[in-house]
């Protein structure tokens, strides 16, 4: 009796001394802190380390302590699961705190949620000591939540497929005058056969066209490879002078230029090309004789003793190497871009792939530039037109239709890697759209996956992505920020857009130059949305608009 009498008289003196009514007391000298002391989003939540420092003489033994991290926000709170504690004499398996003092340190986690910028983190405690609870004061330990981050402008960067339109067309044709064995005298039924009488009205056509422009003019003589190599490097060079004073006198009146005149002797290459191409029966064996001998004589001798073979490239092969040929070279303007886009108007039916790739890239109606990419669907199933406007569906928020447009394109690239990327990441699906631009390299893909990087928290590499930015500038200026670059920001910051003037209010807010951030947001509240951003941006605290 004795001994309970001591045992109940220490209980009572313990509670006494830290009851769960004095533990409301004494929270006061309870100390919390939080890190960061400015809570962050990041990847679309808000992480912090919280400890707690409990005095000595603080903790009761015999309770159980419930203590609730909440966010307080613009429009509602959330809280997390409680942390619990026990009492050194609780038989129960939560945490331990001895009433000796103790320091408490837990991880809060919250999904972050519109309005969180601007915010406050508490714990909201209560002791439980048998069917008693007591409700402690909450400590705050945290103001505000910087969401910079979100700041990342993630519509995607996309490039056109490129058209092949020329806008000088380089062409050639020719002429041929043909001679009869061992002669270099041009007849005059040459001279008013078609082949002769087509070029002249392809040169003089061309003289007349102001788009056109005869470069340079050639004549080019031959002789066929049978009898001696002197012989035949001779008579092509008279077959050259004969068909360069016809030349003369066939292109009188015509606007051209003088040919340059070269003579070729034996036309061992012709030679070559018409036996692969004719039906001859043994052509195989004359071929074979080509590339085992180099030595023009050797090859003829062992061509002539093949006596039906040279009777057959008597009749069929070598009259057609004794020529001269007349060759012109032209370049001719193709259609301007003012003129084309009158053709569209005008003559549509003329316009090649190319040339409807080409005035599409330079309408700026975008209604008028779908319509072009739809007919070069329809006329010429151009998977070029069918991505371009993918592209351009993209660009007005119509992704839908660039799904769809995407799915029909037959050749699956880089570029088509790319915009299927930025169209995962309008649907939030990072893991596919990192993949998709990982896989593309091309230095859109490059410039989104740089996006995809903040928006996971990935700062580190985003700041070597984005190192040289592709066109805006803001996200590199966001990764300079993320990564504290904050000289190396302000120097990548060469863009107007108002929201890059926000972007430098940052840098100059986190420099401590309060000059340089009133000036800057001066030109980012251009956009009236900049200026509501920063009332709540935690960037901005102790700053007034």
């Amino acid at each position: 009796m004795k001994k309970t009498l001591v045992y109940l008289a220490a209980a009572v003196m313990t509670i006494a001394c830290a009851s769960p009514e004095k533990m409301a007391k004494m929270s006061e000298n309870v100390k919390a802190e939080c890190t960061p002391s400015i809570l962050e989003a990041v990847a679309g939540t808000i992480d912090a380390t919280v400890s707690v420092t409990y005095p000595k003489d603080y903790f009761n033994p015999n309770v159980v302590m419930e203590v609730t991290p909440v966010i307080v926000y613009e429009g509602g709170e959330a809280s997390m699961k409680p942390f619990k504690y026990q009492g050194e004499d609780v038989r129960n398996n939560y945490k331990v705190v001895s009433k000796d003092g103790q320091k408490v340190t837990e991880k809060v986690h919250f999904d972050y949620v519109e309005g969180m910028e601007k915010c406050y983190l508490e714990l909201r405690g209560k002791v439980i000591a048998g069917n008693k609870t007591i409700t402690l004061p909450t400590l705050k330990v945290a103001d505000g939540a910087n969401t910079t981050y979100m700041l990342v402008k993630r519509t995607g960067d996309l490039a056109y497929k490129q058209d092949n339109y020329k806008e000088i067309i380089s062409t050639s044709t020719e002429g041929q005058i043909k001679y009869l064995v061992n002669s270099a005298d041009v007849r005059n039924s040459e001279l008013q056969g078609k082949s002769v009488k087509e070029f002249l009205a392809f040169l003089e056509e061309a003289s007349k066209d102001e788009h056109a422009t005869v470069t340079s003019t050639e004549i080019v003589a031959y002789a066929s490879p049978e009898g001696s190599e002197s012989l035949n490097n001779n008579l092509s060079g008279d077959r050259s002078a004969s068909a360069n004073k016809a030349w003369k006198q066939v292109t009188k009146g015509i606007d051209t230029v003088d040919p340059t005149v070269r003579s070729v002797g034996e036309d061992w290459e012709g030679f070559q090309q018409l036996v692969q191409e004719s039906n001859l029966e043994d052509k195989h064996l004359i071929l074979r004789v080509l590339s085992m001998y180099s030595d023009p004589a050797v090859r003829e001798n062992e061509i002539r003793n093949m006596s039906q073979v040279f009777t057959a490239l008597k009749g069929e092969v070598l009259p057609e190497l004794r020529r001269a040929r007349l060759i012109a070279n032209v370049q001719k303007k193709n259609y301007s871009n003012e003129e084309l886009v009158v053709l569209l108007s005008n003559n549509e039916s003329v316009l090649d792939e190319e040339a409807l790739l080409r005035v599409a890239s330079v309408v700026k109606d975008e209604a008028q530039k779908e319509d072009i990419y739809q007919k070069a669907i329809e006329r010429f199933g151009s998977d070029r037109a069918l991505y371009n406007l993918a592209v351009l569906y993209l660009s007005q928020g119509k992704d839908a239709k660039a799904e769809a447009g995407l799915n029909e394109v037959k050749s699956s690239d880089a570029d088509v890697l790319n915009a299927q990327g930025v169209l995962a990441l309008h649907k939030d699906d990072l893991k596919t759209a990192e993949d998709c631009f990982r896989k593309s390299g091309t230095p859109e893909a490059k410039s989104n996956l740089g996006i995809v990087l903040i928006l996971t928290g990935q700062y580190e590499e985003a700041a070597k992505v984005l190192e040289t930015p592709l066109g805006c500038c803001h996200n590199s200026v966001l990764a300079c920020i993320l990564t504290d670059q904050l000289d190396k920001g302000l120097k990548t910051a060469h863009c107007g857009d108002p929201k890059v003037w926000y972007l430098k209010a940052i840098i100059a807010a986190r420099q401590g130059k309060a000059d340089d951030v009133k000036k800057n947001l001066e030109k980012a509240f251009r956009k009236p949305e900049l200026k509501e951003r920063a009332a709540r941006d935690i960037e901005f605290a102790g700053y007034e608009f």
